[in-house]
């Protein structure tokens, strides 16, 4: 989803009396500060060491995390087998197992994963540690 598009599901929101204004103000911002921001590429790791799958969800109107979760490598198969059965329906759960698994095979370290939620009012990042 684009920006612009992230951009009108707001002012839909506020029209709807969703949201408020202000709320809505805030998500602008907060969309408009995270598209603004570079995107980091995953790097080539070196293999050894502990390696972690971190994800955060942080609330975009407060600013406070609201999921943080971190997960050896190692057990990352089964803790996304897990959060599929939690996961709403509209996410492609497959297909983000397949693209962590994928990223991880090929030892990449970084973000790989950052959505922002215009409905929910939520900023999604995964990083491989």
């Amino acid at each position: 989803m684009t920006t612009a598009e992230e951009r009108m599901k707001i002012l839909k929101m506020i029209q709807e009396n969703r949201i408020t204004a202000e709320e809505g103000a805030k998500l602008l911002k907060a969309l408009s500060a995270s598209s603004q921001k570079p995107r980091q590429q995953p790097t080539i790791r070196p293999t050894g060491g502990a390696r972690w799958l971190r994800v955060r969800v942080t609330d975009m109107a407060s600013g406070k995390s609201k999921v943080n979760v971190n997960l050896p490598l190692k057990l990352v198969d089964a803790g996304l087998n897990i959060a599929a059965q939690f996961a709403p329906e509209d996410i492609d759960v497959g297909g983000l197992m397949e693209a962590v698994n994928d990223a991880i095979d090929d030892n990449l370290i970084g973000k790989i994963v950052d959505v922002v939620d215009g409905e929910d009012g939520e900023h999604i990042e995964v990083f491989i540690e």
